[in-house]
């Protein structure tokens, strides 16, 4: 990873946590070029090499990422957000917002279709930039193994039938109009209600967003041996009836049994590459006969991803009892 790349990561971190911290005087490219030491032109230059979009837009647009959350889940009134999200009058505020999402503040509170957030900016992805992880630094945590039921659910997501891996999903998909990885991340992080949804504003688990694999005869034999349909998506309530993104699809899972692996908090730039060796090692070696289930290979079950750095990366596949 190169310097520049680790000095953007470390740039929209910080933006996040300005914006959160409602810290106005820190979202500046002034203030940034002072704290890092490097000219605005040059600050600004790399900043848009690297992620593709200038610094005062994805400043913008990430601000109305967070503000629109707070419209969509609060009480608070739309002069309050507008003011908190450095923005100088309502009218301002819905300006800004309209351009970005196509409706207003209020009548996007009265009725909060899905749209497209801006969703932070992962600089370093080593799976979508195919590099498949960094080193193989050793960890201290062992892989966890243990049974869960998981209540009824819905799944809405994208998925593919011929992808091979999370980099190759995108490639892929990015071949489809509207369902690029920005943009799907964008739309789902827009959907409230998602049942892994930590309280993050990221495009990953904390977010509530996750890979799955699912059961279908149109799938890619995997490696265990069953066809398997890559998607990506989020888990929501069995009772959720709001609006799905037309380039989407949801789909209905009952409640069953899964085996959990999950590997602890990890360093994803070190560490990433053996974490993933260790839950491959687990998954393989378990004895199901002694545990008294097998992998339920039902058409349509559902074998879940979490790739989470900061809290865990869990594998969860459905069984059945012998």
């Amino acid at each position: 990873m190169g310097e520049w790349e680790r000095m953007v990561q470390a740039i929209v971190e910080e933006v996040d946590e300005c914006i959160k911290n409602r810290n106005d005087e820190a979202l500046t490219l002034s203030a940034l070029a002072r704290k890092l030491g490097y000219s605005e032109f040059y600050i600004s230059r790399k900043f848009r090499e690297i992620s593709g979009i200038y610094f005062r837009d994805y400043l913008r647009h990430r601000t109305l990422a967070f503000a629109l959350k707070e419209v969509r889940d609060t009480s608070r009134s739309l002069l309050e957000i507008a003011l908190d999200y450095g923005f100088s009058s309502h009218e301002a505020f819905s300006r800004s917002f309209k351009e970005a999402y196509g409706i207003t503040p209020s009548n996007y509170r009265n009725n909060p279709v899905p749209v497209v957030l801006r969703t932070i900016i992962k600089p370093f992805d080593c799976y979508l930039v195919s590099i498949g992880g960094t080193s193989m630094e050793n960890t201290e945590n062992d892989v966890k193994v243990y049974f869960v039921t998981i209540p009824a659910h819905k799944y809405l997501h994208i998925r593919n039938y011929e992808s091979v891996g999370y980099w190759d999903f995108w490639q892929k998909q990015s071949q489809v109009p509207g369902q690029d990885c920005e943009t799907i991340c964008g739309l789902l992080d827009s959907i409230k209600g998602k049942l892994d949804d930590m309280g993050g504003a990221d495009a990953n688990s904390g977010s509530g967003q996750i890979m799955a694999y699912i059961n279908e005869p149109e799938g890619r034999i995997c490696n265990w041996g069953i066809p398997l349909a890559e998607s990506y998506g989020v888990r929501l309530p069995a009772d959720y009836c709001g609006q799905i993104p037309e380039q989407m699809q949801i789909m209905d899972v009952p409640e069953g049994e899964y085996i959990v692996f999950e590997h602890g908090p990890f360093d994803y730039q070190t560490q990433n590459c053996n974490v993933e060796q260790k839950i491959e090692n687990a998954m393989k070696d378990f004895d199901y006969a002694a545990s008294g289930y097998c992998l339920d290979t039902t058409q349509g079950r559902v074998f879940y991803f979490y790739h989470d750095p900061e809290r865990f990366w869990k594998f969860v596949r459905p069984v059945k009892k012998l």
